[in-house]
């Protein structure tokens, strides 16, 4: 176990948590993903008609058509270039070739780093088509880190305006500076919001 809970908002980390926060010296990003609405799969804005989502990797033939071009923020060629880091997307299922949304991560000795977080162009802002893509792709990193036995903990680095938002609807921890730590009990929260039926 990572984590002892000593009070409402105390939390004593491990050692070698401590350790892996501070990966390695690379640019780091701060995720400014914005949590719209925590669905149980994603939610079309102008019908409220609700969609089950798959998440799978992502390709290369996929990195073709995610582009700055077409109104992408990040390039996930280097993201998918990166050995270090897995890449996987989120589709509605029966509907594989139109991506919702993307995340990188990466795999620590024991927790999930999320790296990027980007929902697709056409699900940004007040004219977005669907909503809870972001909630959606948290939600898989947790079931990751479950699945390699680190007790659904992911961090991520947040842009300062946003650290009280994930604090509110992910149940984040400011872990200090612009670290946040997504612990175990909010990471079941979050699976079973969207993987559990």
């Amino acid at each position: 176990m990572f984590l002892v809970l000593l009070s409402a908002n105390f939390y004593a980390y491990s050692p070698l948590f401590f350790v892996n926060c501070g990966v390695k010296r690379q640019k780091k990003i701060a995720l400014d993903f914005i949590i719209d609405r925590l669905t149980n799969s994603i939610q079309n804005t102008i019908s409220g008609d609700s969609f089950q989502t798959e998440v799978s990797l992502f390709t290369n033939a996929d990195a073709k058509l995610i582009i700055k071009k077409n109104g992408w923020q990040f390039n996930w060629k280097t993201e998918l270039a990166n050995n270090s880091k897995e890449v996987y997307k989120l589709t509605i299922v029966n509907n594989p070739d139109i991506i919702q949304g993307l995340i990188s991560l990466t795999i620590r000795p024991d927790h999930i780093l999320m790296d990027l977080v980007e929902s697709a162009p056409f699900n940004i802002g007040k004219n977005k088509l669907y909503e809870g893509v972001a909630g959606n792709l948290v939600a898989y990193a947790c079931k990751l880190s479950f699945q390699y036995g680190f007790d659904g903990f992911v961090s991520f680095t947040a842009k300062t305006r946003l650290i009280e938002h994930y604090e509110k609807t992910l149940g984040a921890y400011h872990f200090g500076g612009h670290r946040m730590i997504i612990p175990t009990v909010s990471a079941e929260i979050l699976v079973n919001k969207y993987f559990k039926s």
